[in-house]
């Protein structure tokens, strides 16, 4: 039976009864969940692999294997969830629906990082006051491009406009855009082309001026940045260009460092040694990618990459306490 709008909002009042909270602080801001209504309208097919199997249960359990106090729950791309303009609207709608009745169950285990259905903008729009104002989300998901547009594009401007009013975290996971799907045969196009769609988003929110322009957003890149540390030197070349100069007095690493970025599938001595060279530790937060890599696989990868001390670990795990407060321990 469908719970009525009263019930549901009844239900976010009420204090949930969860699971107990870890001794430490340790937040996951790359923690995928899949609502039923996903599951029914993508089918198991289409999703594939871990998606099609996860549940809440599953969740608890991988978070308190590694001691992850808190998953900020969000939608992965996998199945192309909102490309469908005709039912997009409704499923991102259930879907943040069913993430704030998550939290609400499991009080200070999960948060919500709610989707919008972009390229949508008017529906965005309504959504992001709905997961504000009634869900009380703790930031909206965003995929880095939506068919043939990045982040930063002109078109996205009303709803960072938007965002930038409500000072939101804003957090970002790659997908593929138009231009770039299936370019290897048997190379899906998470391998490389989602590091890919990363460093375009970021290049386009930065050189595009978007990230000047709403400096109250603050936003999280999946996956390290994906390849933006390997061309860092291209773009900082860029950014002393006649240009691009008088818009980045600090430089491309001054900008980027104003962005956080998360460990997802990039806790190994390669990837974090580049991020660190290009942003400081504080920038750093902790992700997982659950459930299609586990948070106890990043938690022994950071560790035994040999990049970081003890005080750095401490503090990747609680970076993400600056933009959501409400998680950390008394």
């Amino acid at each position: 039976m469908t719970q009525s709008r009263r019930e549901f909002l009844a239900s976010l009042a009420a204090a949930g009864v969860g699971a107990l909270l870890p001794t430490t602080t340790r937040i996951d801001v790359h923690h995928h969940i899949v609502p039923p209504s996903l599951l029914q309208a993508l089918g198991t097919q289409r999703l594939g692999g871990a998606s099609a199997t996860w549940t809440p249960a599953k969740g608890l359990e991988a978070m308190d294997q590694a001691g992850v106090s808190a998953g900020i729950t969000s939608i992965a791309p996998a199945g192309d969830p909102f490309n469908d303009p005709s039912t997009a609207v409704r499923l991102c709608h259930e879907c943040n629906e069913y993430a704030a009745r998550l939290a609400a169950d499991h009080r200070g285990r999960f948060g919500v990082f709610a989707s919008l259905p972009l390229p949508n903008v008017a529906a965005s729009l309504r959504e992001i006051d709905y997961a504000f104002e009634t869900l009380k989300a703790d930031g909206i998901a965003l995929f880095t491009s939506y068919g043939d547009k990045w982040l930063g594009d002109p078109a996205f401007n009303p709803v960072f406009e938007e965002l930038n009013r409500r000072n939101a975290v804003v957090y970002t996971h790659p997908n593929t855009a138009n231009c770039c799907r299936n370019l290897l045969p048997n190379v899906g196009d998470g391998a490389i082309e989602w590091g890919t769609d990363t460093t375009r988003a970021i290049a386009q929110m930065i050189f595009g001026g978007a990230a000047a322009r709403y400096p109250n957003v603050r936003m999280i890149f999946s996956h390290g940045g994906g390849t933006m540390p390997f061309l860092v030197e291209r773009f900082t070349g860029m950014a002393k260009s006649a240009q691009f100069a008088p818009k980045f007095p600090q430089g491309f690493g001054g900008a980027a460092a104003k962005f956080y970025y998360d460990t997802a599938q990039v806790a190994n001595p390669a990837a974090m040694s580049a991020l660190t060279k290009v942003v400081p530790v504080s920038q750093i937060v902790f992700g997982t990618d659950y459930p299609f890599r586990t948070p106890l696989e990043h938690v022994k990868g950071l560790k035994e990459c040999g990049v970081f001390r003890s005080k750095d670990l401490q503090a990747i795990d609680q970076n993400a306490l600056r933009l959501l407060p409400k998680f950390g321990k008394e």
